[in-house]
């Protein structure tokens, strides 16, 4: 349940696999692209591709919904290395796979990290097709991949959690979001481990706790990226009603379908946000 000697190895010799590239390229971005986002990301701004197959340690998800594919993306005059599906706690390989692309952005250079994901919604003002910004987390899980001997360049043993998501980088994602006319609320993500959905009762629960959307990813990598000093935002698409909230039985093949009909506005959100990104001016010393 850590990051043990053995995945310190892994996460070692990972990071030679990569194609020069990747290594030459000296990307600034990084993109997580979680389940149905990776369709958002147009062709003609991808250019090298490696499967994750070819990475050791990353292995090919099993997750459908997740291409299980590295890419190098220029957009914008932005060079960004896109993870297009992620791997998560719950497919049983530890925390190494859901680490490394995290890890191997650091290593890179990277400083922005922009993680993405499909969510129940549990705020009734969240329907299937809107979009959230994380603000906070509620890591309802009990696990924390932190947790295991230090990894060098993961900061301070008891990393700080108050601004674990950007606030300079919310603010680009809002004005990409106006600007692109995509609606993006913003609020909390309360992560569980799964695989399984959460029941009426647990939902009623992460409300009473002030949740306003729940899954099953994103939080790790939000807290090794904010430990390793990386600023991170992260975006929800609103796949389904939580369980209880209105919604049917859920499965997993209406979640996809769900941001299959919305990828236009995925993919606006996406070029929105490298666009502002480009022309970042930060507008606080430490932002």
């Amino acid at each position: 349940m850590s990051i043990d000697r053995v995945n310190l190895m892994l996460l070692n010799m990972s990071f030679g696999t990569l194609p020069p590239p990747f290594v030459e390229a000296r990307p600034t971005c990084g993109l997580i692209l979680g389940s149905g986002w990776s369709q958002a990301l147009p062709d003609a701004v991808v250019g090298t591709r490696v499967g994750y197959d070819r990475i050791i340690g990353l292995g090919p998800g099993t997750v459908p919904g997740h291409a299980g594919e590295l890419r190098l993306v220029r957009w914008h005059g932005v060079t960004a290395v896109a993870f297009c599906g992620r791997r998560h706690w719950y497919e049983g390989e530890g925390w190494t796979p859901v680490a490394l692309p995290v890890e191997l952005m650091r290593r890179l250079g990277v400083r922005d990290v922009l993680l993405t994901n499909a969510a129940g919604g549990i705020h009734p003002d969240l329907r299937p097709g809107s979009f959230l910004s994380i603000r906070d987390h509620i890591n309802l899980s009990g696990l924390n991949p932190l947790q295991g001997p230090p990894v060098s360049g993961w900061g301070p043993r008891f990393p700080d959690q108050s601004r674990v998501y950007h606030p300079e980088l919310r603010r680009l994602l809002q004005d990409a979001a106006r600007n692109a006319g995509v609606a993006l609320a913003e609020g909390v993500y309360a992560f569980t481990a799964g695989p399984a959905y959460e029941t009426p009762a647990e939902i009623r629960g992460y409300a009473a706790l002030g949740a306003d959307a729940v899954g099953m990813s994103t939080v790790p990598e939000a807290m090794i990226a904010n430990a390793a000093g990386l600023r991170v935002a992260a975006v929800s698409c609103i796949s389904n009603a939580a369980a209880g909230a209105g919604s049917p039985p859920l499965d997993h093949a209406e979640v996809l379908a769900e941001t299959q009909r919305v990828t236009p506005q995925m993919t606006a959100l996406l070029e929105g946000f490298m666009r502002k990104l480009a022309t970042e001016k930060p507008t606080s010393p430490d932002a």
